[in-house]
């Protein structure tokens, strides 16, 4: 018993600092996500700060933009051996953000500050699902915050750069297999926050009216838990064995390349493709450190081994008429997770995304984008006998609209 509480804590805990490999956030702009989240080898506009940073000198004016999604998300469980679903997370509204602002300091130079959520979501399972010893409810979030610099070397050549800083947040809750008088089982609460730094390189290349390409790299950042609060409700005969403690833990968010190519046949329409991989394999083990012993032991640690993933987008945009674009795309997003190491918190699959878009000029200066993403991920059934994780058939889907306005001066 002791091992196997042991060992919930730390999956559990685990899971939840892996937060991108189920719960990455690919939403940094309403134009983008409408051309299936592709930008990496285009001119973007203000989001060139997440895009690519080199292709933001290359902007005409100065621009403020501020959007918003709103993500809709549910995943299904079916226990082995059932053909019918026996649980449903009962997830809240998720409003992942951007603003950005950039200044053309001279032709060749400009600077822009970015605020935007990569990372971000609940799962919320409640207590009455058989897998509740696993996770009740999961809610993360990361805030990245990055001044850019861009500098045009020629009319053809762009190149970027911008720190992040990032500010990340984790509240977990879940049962513990013990029980009071009465037969109520215990309950754990673990919170924290953390902050890092990384960055975020770009090189923008135009070799000609019809063409572009474009290669960007956000850094991986490691987001400390240095006092995390860990509180546990058992029976007060066990609450010597689980303290009201602190915590520490290291949050990975991994680092991801990307290489992009825009076509121009006619001034009219735009076709994208990126590429973008994601270095996973960081992820072969995590500890955490308590500061009083939790059932007999001051850490838990457990192995992850993800894999690294490959995320392929295509998409494209029509200038309908001088006011009017109209975009649509698709993406394809592998996952990181192997067999055997899937959890209700992260029951990621490979998934599909599908997207269409439109943006409206006002006026000479403000501009609106709408975008609407499905995202289904594949059902996937699995033991989760690596990773303490609940057995069985996960499937999950998304619908995501979302809005933005820009304004140019």
């Amino acid at each position: 018993m002791k091992s196997r509480i042991l060992a919930l804590l730390g999956g559990t805990l685990l899971s939840a600092s892996a937060m991108a490999g189920g719960y990455q956030v690919n939403l940094a702009s309403q134009r983008q996500i409408g051309m299936g989240h592709t930008g990496t080898g285009i001119q973007t506009g203000t989001s060139s700060i997440f895009f690519n940073p080199g292709a933001m000198s290359y902007l005409q004016e100065n621009g403020v933009t501020i959007g918003a999604s709103a993500l809709f998300s549910k995943i299904a469980y079916s226990a082995p051996e059932s053909n019918e679903v026996t649980a449903r997370t009962d997830n809240p509204v998720g409003t992942p953000f951007q603003v950005y602002a950039v200044y053309k300091i001279n032709d060749k130079l400009a600077a822009g500050l970015g605020v935007y959520t990569p990372f971000g979501s609940t799962a919320k399972w409640g207590q009455e699902w058989s897998g509740r010893f696993g996770l009740e409810e999961l809610s993360l979030s990361a805030i990245y915050f990055q001044p850019t610099l861009s500098y045009a070397i020629t009319d053809k050549i762009g190149i970027g750069a911008g720190l992040t800083y990032v500010k990340g947040q984790v509240n977990l809750q879940r049962g513990i297999p013990v029980q009071d008088e009465a037969g109520n089982y215990g309950r754990a609460e673990l919170d924290g926050d953390g902050t890092s730094v990384g960055y975020n390189l770009g090189i923008y290349i135009k070799p000609s009216e019809k063409l572009s390409l474009g290669i960007n790299y956000r850094s991986r950042v490691d987001v400390d838990v240095e006092e995390g609060d860990a509180t546990f409700t058992v029976a007060p005969s066990l609450k010597s064995r689980f303290p009201d403690t602190k915590f520490a833990a290291t949050l990975p968010l991994p680092a991801t390349l990307s290489v992009g190519l825009g076509f121009m046949p006619t001034e009219a329409l735009t076709l994208a493709v990126d590429v973008s991989r994601v270095e996973w394999s960081a992820y072969e083990s995590l500890r955490f450190d308590y500061a009083d012993a939790i059932n007999g032991s001051n850490f838990s640690e457990n192995d992850r081994n993800y894999e690294d993933a490959y995320i392929y987008r295509i998409g494209a945009e029509y200038k309908a008429t001088e006011a009017l674009a109209l975009r649509a795309g698709a993406y394809y997003d592998g996952s990181p997770v192997q067999d055997g190491y899937l959890t209700p918190e992260t029951p990621d699959s490979d998934s599909r995304g599908l997207s269409v878009g439109l943006g409206y000029s006002v006026s000479n200066n403000i501009k609106l984008d709408a975008s609407f993403l499905y995202i289904n991920k594949k059902e996937r059934t699995d033991a989760s006998d690596k990773s303490g994780g609940i057995a069985g058939t996960y499937k999950a889907v998304a619908y995501i609209p979302g809005l933005a306005l820009t304004y140019n001066f």
